[in-house]
């Protein structure tokens, strides 16, 4: 897949939320080597619709328990704190806490 990304800070954090689209987000994963799995993609779209709801990035506690997901299974999915990458390829604004 050869998209063009638009342009993104210095964490990969898109500049502007408006330039987010699925294909973006996949392609954001690839070039940095993330594999995307259906469940993966889900918890993507699930912070994109609680950001729609609630205009805030969730901190993992409140979302884990929103999704009716375990947190320690979220970081052993993730590798690392989920919120950082599902908010990254979601186009979403980067969690707080995250710097």
């Amino acid at each position: 897949m050869s998209i063009e990304l638009p342009s993104r800070d210095g964490d990969g954090y898109l500049l502007s939320m408006d330039d987010w689209t699925p294909e973006i987000g996949r392609a954001m994963a690839e070039v940095d080597g993330i594999e995307l799995t259906d469940d993966k993609w889900d918890q993507i779209l699930k912070a994109r619709e609680y950001y729609d709801d609630q205009a805030v990035v969730p901190p993992i506690r409140k979302f884990s328990k929103y999704l009716g997901r375990d947190q320690k299974e979220m970081f052993a999915m993730w590798k690392t704190g989920p919120m950082k990458p599902i908010t990254k390829y979601g186009g979403l604004p980067k969690p707080t806490g995250c710097v």
